[in-house]
């Protein structure tokens, strides 16, 4: 929670009995402790710039797991969270000059 909140500047739209949902920027996620979900799950998020957030991710003390790269399908970077769950953030790829 403190993670998604704190360094990544998630909002907290409601918590409860061990779950909560975080939103940003009109996307949400639902965190949910325990049974549901393993350690590693990555989730892809699409974003108007992505380097906007890796700038403010990295300023924040985020564990990014892989630098911006543009391939064909996105470009994105990967942060992880305590859990070891993975945010691939992307944007459209960028042209190649």
């Amino acid at each position: 929670r403190r993670y998604y909140i704190q360094t990544l500047g998630f909002s907290l739209d409601w918590e409860a009995d061990g779950a909560i949902s975080v939103s940003r920027d009109g996307k949400s996620i639902m965190l949910i402790e325990g049974e549901q979900g393993q350690p590693g799950t990555w989730v892809w998020i699409g974003v108007e710039d992505a380097d906007v957030f890796y700038a403010e991710f990295s300023a924040n003390g985020a564990h990014i797991r892989s630098p911006p790269e543009n391939f064909s399908w996105a470009y994105e970077f990967a942060v992880e969270d305590p859990d070891g769950h993975v945010l691939r953030i992307g944007s459209d790829p960028k042209s190649k000059s």
